[in-house]
């Protein structure tokens, strides 16, 4: 009885190790015939690393190296003395407008303020030359009156005494003398004052009404014939000999074209990477063998909508136009925000991570293990490791069918 059980268990137990053989046999061939992860591969490489932020930006001219002419008033073109594309120098005559009616306003204006002037003079100086002489004169009959009822007033005053004259020739003899007196007294006030505050302030006005008009007339007329203020370049000229132009209308518009600037706008995420001089590198799709450079003069004050971006406006100077570039053209803008040298990098595809942490997949004996590493700068297509990986580390990209790969994933390595 137990010989049988003891051959039982023998049995039993054989039959558990073959079972356990075939098992092991079984994943061993699985292991050694399935197929292996087509995997791309690169190497870790020490290179320059460098981060760029590229986006669109129209050309303008300095603010203060640009000039633009507009029609001070509705009149016609009458000459046109320059072409689009010329360079000229400070004081050329570009455009001339029809000033008729600004010159016929300004000799009105002229007549004017020299009768203002001269209305001005006689109230500051007591009146004009014949108002003072007649003043005068009235002033000595005056006196002569006054003196006059004095001593018909004296003479009286003795026959009264004397009772050869009544109280009532006295007393008119003291109302002509009373009127003669008050009649002297009023015109020597208007000799010393002649007129009031009020007058003066008046005659001013009326001058300084035409004069304000005498200089709105010129200045039509300076803006009619509009002449270069400084050397530059016409970029702009919209009129034609003999066209009508409504009032600030555009004329022309010229620069120093040796000088510009880009107004560029920056995605929301981006700006944050971006300081004052950092160097730009700028493309002109209508110059494509050219690369013009400059730097950051101004960074975003804010965020606004543009079309379906959130952006910030920059302003960039260009340090090399060299007169080639031309204001309101579009263009592409590169700003290096960071550039690591001697850097540690790999591709970004190579990089994973979970829970936070970063590793990458290093090929070894051709199956795929995970590495920890630690990453710095980064940009669109390779990553820096701080530590984690030795130069030319040969990692794992990805596979050429899709597949996800994992630790201990063997492999075979596809260009």
């Amino acid at each position: 009885m137990a010989e049988a059980r003891r051959k039982g268990i023998s049995s039993g137990a054989l039959w558990i190790a073959a079972g356990l053989a075939l098992v092991l046999i079984f994943f061993g061939v699985r292991r050694l015939t399935r197929e292996k992860l087509p995997v791309r591969v690169a190497e870790s490489q020490m290179h320059d690393l460098v981060k760029t932020s590229s986006t669109n930006g129209k050309v303008e001219p300095l603010p203060q190296l640009n000039f633009e002419a507009h029609a001070p008033e509705a009149t016609i073109v009458k000459g046109i003395y320059v072409h689009v594309g010329e360079r000229v120098p400070k004081g050329k005559l570009l455009v001339a407008l029809d000033d008729t009616n600004a010159r016929a306003r300004l000799a009105a204006c002229m007549a004017a303020l020299r009768a203002a002037e001269a209305g001005y003079q006689g109230v500051e100086g007591g009146g004009t030359h014949q108002e003072l002489l007649a003043l005068s004169s009235n002033i000595a009959k005056a006196q002569i009156d006054r003196d006059q009822a004095a001593r018909d007033l004296d003479v009286i005053q003795k026959l009264a005494a004397k009772g050869a004259a009544s109280p009532s020739e006295v007393a008119q003899a003291q109302v002509r003398f009373d009127i003669a007196k008050a009649s002297l007294h009023s015109l020597q006030e208007q000799k010393t004052k002649p007129f009031a505050p009020v007058d003066l302030d008046r005659a001013r006005s009326s001058v300084a009404e035409a004069q304000a008009a005498c200089a709105a007339a010129a200045q039509v007329i300076a803006q009619s014939n509009v002449r270069a203020p400084f050397a530059s370049t016409v970029y702009s000229l919209p009129v034609t000999r003999y066209g009508y132009v409504e009032p600030g209308a555009e004329v022309l518009q010229a620069a120093d074209l040796s000088k510009l600037q880009i107004r560029a706008y920056f995605d929301e995420p981006d700006i944050g990477d971006l300081h004052l001089n950092d160097p730009v590198s700028i493309e002109w799709a209508a110059k494509p063998d050219l690369r013009f450079h400059g730097h950051i003069i101004r960074l975003p004050s804010t965020i606004m909508s543009y079309g379906t971006r959130s952006v910030g406006e920059v302003l960039v100077s260009v340090d090399d136009s060299n007169g080639v570039l031309l204001p309101n053209t579009n263009v592409t803008v590169t700003v290096i925000t960071n550039q690591v040298h001697n850097a540690l990098t790999v591709p970004r595809e190579a990089l994973h991570i979970e829970s936070g942490r970063d590793y990458v997949y290093v090929v070894s004996g051709g199956t795929l293990h995970r590495a920890a590493v630690e990453v710095g700068a980064i940009n669109l297509t390779v990553v820096q490791i701080l530590s984690g990986l030795k130069e030319h580390t040969v990692v794992a990209l990805g596979t050429t069918n899709g597949a996800p790969i994992s630790e201990g994933v063997p492999i075979r390595i596809v260009n």
